[in-house]
Order: structure tokens, then C-alpha cells, then sequence
């Protein structure tokens, strides 16, 4: 089964999207996500401009073997864009193997090990009220894990933070960046910070006890010690776990939380490769891994990351925000649904663009995601709809602390 051709289909239904499609010689279509948000055009031009000229001709079977070749044959290897695009390789070819075998991805992948899976939403509320309502609301749909953020009290008259993001996020809309050009930068306080994380969730535990899981995403802001400090405070709240305490690279700064908290921590949406996360995984700093599959390289790293994972104790988390797309979610929850050791799985919801371009089997009902056994991926893209939604140039937001100099976003 010889791959005929590759092509790109960039879309914006909502936000940003960069389809992968592979067709085969005998008329077999597989679809993958190669989105990085912010960089759609860069990981387009590699695969339109390089990668492409060593598929075509390949056997669409030998899904390691090309991928072998894209990451290690070509020399230039790593790095978010050159992994994205690999990833949206990967999965369409996943997808096409099942539809030739008429089988679900998870079959391919050793079969279920469950019957459905554990699904959280992001919830941000302007002040502690507006949080909680929002959670109930939540929690009337089945949800019983949340990841909450929140403005700091300051925030509302300073105009601090990313409040409006976060907000459309938990409201299910799916656009989070600057459209057009980069836009001013938003301030960033740690200290306060730090103290309003520990009052707000000392504000939810006392409102809805120990019946919710809560989970909160520091995104790398914190220093070593800052999040060793915070993780420590955060202890008596019984967190599901803390997301991103530090940089991804920082194992120092893993071994220093470890040393002083046993709040379960959460890491891996920037890790490329098992190289980046094979010390924190050997070594118990993490608890949940929380790899971006379509930044990771797709399925096949995915399967062999989590099978190391299981051997030391860590659950799976995968990434899943609004900046991939249903294809991408669809492969997480397949690869779920085939591993021993997943944990809970990030969801979003999608809106009505989102769902006239890409038709997917995967659904959210009553706190679980569930997955029809239609072949491959199970989700089909109408391309003429993907097509009417053009490419938006957007970027993603930048932080200042208070003295004026960057920090992470």
C-alpha cells in the first residue's frame, strides 16, 4: 500500500488548524493534526516544501519505519515544529492502517483496557462566586474534576492576567490568541500569585469538600522554590495534581518539590521526545505525564513513552486544549483507551464551526468520553468546509512581570 501523495489543509474554524492528509495508491485516506499554535505556517512549509519528498512511494504499513526516517533519517531531528508535523504524518498513517483493516485504532494498539474515560474541563472564574457557579454548572453536565484558574484580586481593576482567554476557555470557545499582530503584554505578579492560588482553593475545598477533584496549571511560573513552597501549602487541599509547578528542564527544580511535597505533580506538555522526560519518569518527580500528542511526534512515541511510564508508577494525562484539533483528540483517546496506566484526560468542548469540518465518533457524556468502533481515527474532515474557514494569522499572548521584564507565559 504505497503512499500517492501528502498534502496540507489549513483551516480556521474558531482558531487555527493544520490537517495532514496521506492518500495511498489503492484510494486509502488517512488524516493526522499537525497544529502548533502560532506556528501553523512553520510546520506546514516543512511538510509541504521537505517531508512530503520522502513519503511518497513509501509503504503506508511500515508506520515505524517512517517514522524512523522523518525523525532520524533526515539528520535535522527535534524540536516542536519538525515533531508536530511528524506527529500529523503518524497519526494519518494510523488512521489509514485501520481503515484498510476496517478496525479501530485502539484494536490495532492491543484493545481496550476500559470501557470509557475520566474527563476533566477548565473552569476560570472572575472572582471565588463566579468560579463556583461555574463549576456547578460543570458539574450538572457529570464533570467531577476540574482545572481552575482565576483573576487575582487585583486583577479586575488593573486589568492583570489572562482573564478573557481563560474565560472563553472554560465557555467552550476555542480562540485564546491575538489575532493579527502581537499584542501588548500582559503583567504578571508571582508573589500575589502564590497567595491567591492557596485562598482559592481553600475557598473550593471548604465550598464542595473532597466530592470534586481539582487540578490547577501553574504554567511554568513559579520558581523552584516558589513551587516547592506552593505544592507544600497546597498538600492539605488534596489536589488531583499541580500541572507545570516549573520548567520542563528543570529536574532539579522536580527533585526539590519531591523533597518537600507530596502533592502529585503533573509535566510534559512541552516534552518533544522521551529524552525529556525519561529522567523525571525513572526518577518518580511526576505522577501524571501530560504529553501534547501532536506535539510529541503522534501515536507510535505516545505508546512507547506511556509503556515506560506504566513500569515506574505514572499515569498518563494527556494534553488536551483547545489549540488541537478533534483528530488529535481522537488519537489521545484511543491511545487511553489502549494503555494500563491512564489517568484522567483533558477536555474541551466544540463549537459549531469546529464541528462542520471535522465529524468525529469521540464523545463527551456525564464526566467520560467514549469512542464508537468506526475504523481508524473515526473522524472524517470535510475538506470544502475546512476550506471556507481561512488561515488567520493569531499569536499567542506574552507576560511582563511588574519591573517590566519577560516571564513565562
Amino acid at each position: 500500500m504505497l503512499i500517492k501523495s501528502m498534502e496540507t489543509i489549513l483551516t480556521c474554524p474558531g482558531r487555527n488548524y493544520l490537517i495532514v492528509k496521506i492518500t495511498t495508491e489503492d484510494g486509502v485516506t488517512g488524516y493526522g493534526d499537525a497544529t502548533l499554535n502560532g506556528r501553523e505556517l512553520s510546520v506546514k512549509e516543512a511538510l509541504d516544501s521537505h517531508l512530503s519528498k520522502y513519503l511518497v512511494g513509501m509503504d503506508a504499513e511500515r508506520i515505524t519505519d517512517i517514522w524512523e526516517l522523518v525523525y532520524r533519517g533526515t539528520y535535522w531531528r527535534g524540536g516542536p515544529v519538525l515533531m508536530t508535523a511528524l506527529a500529523g504524518i503518524d497519526m494519518a498513517l494510523w488512521d489509514i492502517k485501520g481503515k484498510r483493516y476496517g478496525a479501530p485504532l485502539y484494536q490495532l494498539l492491543g484493545g481496550r483496557c476500559r470501557d470509557r474515560l475520566r474527563a476533566y474541563f477548565h473552569v476560570h472564574g472572575h472572582t471565588k462566586e463566579d468560579l463556583t457557579d461555574r463549576i456547578r454548572q460543570r458539574m450538572e453536565d457529570g464533570c467531577t474534576c476540574f482545572r481552575y484558574s482565576f483573576d487575582t484580586k487585583d486583577s479586575r481593576q488593573e486589568g492583570l492576567y489572562f482573564n478573557q482567554p481563560h474565560q472563553d476557555i472554560s465557555l467552550g470557545r476555542r480562540i485564546e490568541v491575538t489575532e493579527g499582530n502581537i499584542g501588548k503584554p500582559e503583567v504578571w505578579d508571582t508573589e500575589e500569585y502564590g497567595h491567591d492560588l492557596i485562598r482559592v482553593t481553600s475557598y473550593l475545598r471548604d465550598t464542595f469538600g473532597g466530592s470534586i477533584g481539582l487540578i490547577h496549571d501553574s504554567h511554568e511560573r513559579f520558581t523552584p522554590i516558589q513551587a516547592a513552597a506552593a505544592a507544600k501549602q497546597l498538600e492539605r487541599f488534596g489536589l488531583f495534581f499541580l500541572e507545570d509547578p516549573v520548567e520542563p528542564v528543570n529536574v532539579q527544580g522536580l527533585e526539590l518539590i519531591r523533597g518537600h511535597s507530596v502533592t502529585p505533580i503533573a509535566m510534559g506538555e512541552l516534552y518533544n521526545s522521551m529524552k525529556d522526560c525519561l529522567i523525571p519518569i525513572e526518577r518518580n518527580l511526576i505522577d501524571y505525564l501530560r504529553l501534547d500528542i501532536s506535539h510529541y511526534g503522534g501515536i507510535t512515541p505516545s505508546m512507547k513513552t506511556a509503556a515506560v511510564a506504566e513500569n515506574h508508577g505514572v499515569k498518563i494525562a494527556f494534553h488536551g486544549p483547545s489549540d488541537i484539533s478533534p483528530l488529535a483528540h481522537a488519537a489521545l483517546a484511543h491511545v487511553d483507551f489502549a494503555i494500563p496506566n491512564f489517568g484522567i484526560q483533558e477536555w474541551v468542548d466544540h463549537n459549531e464551526e469546529l464541528d462542520q469540518v471535522f465529524h468525529t465518533n469521540v464523545r463527551y457524556e456525564n464526566g467520560f468520553i467514549t469512542i464508537r468502533d468506526t475504523p481508524g481515527l473515526g473522524v472524517e474532515v470535510d475538506e470544502d468546509a475546512a476550506r471556507e474557514y481561512t488561515y488567520k494569522p493569531k499569536f499567542l499572548p506574552t507576560l511582563r512581570d511588574r519591573e517590566g521584564a519577560v516571564h513565562n507565559w
